[in-house]
């Protein structure tokens, strides 16, 4: 609440005459009874707003760069958590084929890492032109686990990944060898 001190003026009207381009035009001011002064007089207590924040200076290049390296780090860092501590590198695995892996139906068991697991899907889930991502849905019938086996059909020695599901999310597993 504001306080106002009033000095009990008595309240004034002031007639003006104003001439305008050769016009007579008549102004009425109202005068409320306080001066600027005495309505500023006590402002002691007085809360004043936070002021705007700042505009930020364009970062320099080398700013750009250490926080690029810094957000790259701690994407690392998120992967390692999220892949159970383990760090997922381009490792090799090994894989023993008793067909081409284009043959691989529904039903097939394949072994990855000691696991055997059953074929649930074979699929194709994205058509580059040249070459196919390809999928393989897997599923343990004893723990009643899903994972995925990805890779593109020209390579697929090279290009072989292994994944787990998580609840909604597939999360890239570290395999070794890998056989059907």
């Amino acid at each position: 609440m504001v306080k106002t001190k009033s000095k009990n003026k008595p309240k004034k009207k002031a007639e003006k005459k104003v001439t305008k381009n050769s016009k007579e035009v008549k102004k009425e001011e109202a005068n409320s009874g306080m001066d600027l002064d005495d309505a500023f007089a006590d402002d002691e207590d007085v809360e004043y707003g936070e002021s705007k924040p700042r505009k930020q200076k364009k970062k320099k290049e080398e700013d750009l760069e250490e926080e690029l390296d810094d957000a790259e780090e701690d994407l690392e860092e998120l992967e390692k958590i999220e892949n159970g501590g383990e760090e997922l590198g381009d490792s090799e695995v090994t894989i023993k084929a008793s067909k081409a892996v284009s043959a691989i139906k529904k039903g097939d068991k394949v072994r990855v890492d000691d696991k055997q697991l059953e074929v649930d899907a074979h699929y194709v889930m994205i058509d580059h032109g040249k070459t196919k991502e390809m999928a393989i849905e897997l599923f343990d019938p004893n723990a009643d686990k899903d994972y995925q086996l990805r890779y593109f059909s020209d390579q697929v020695e090279t290009s072989l990944e292994f994944y787990e599901l998580q609840e909604i999310l597939y999360v890239k597993r570290k395999v070794s060898k890998v056989e059907w």
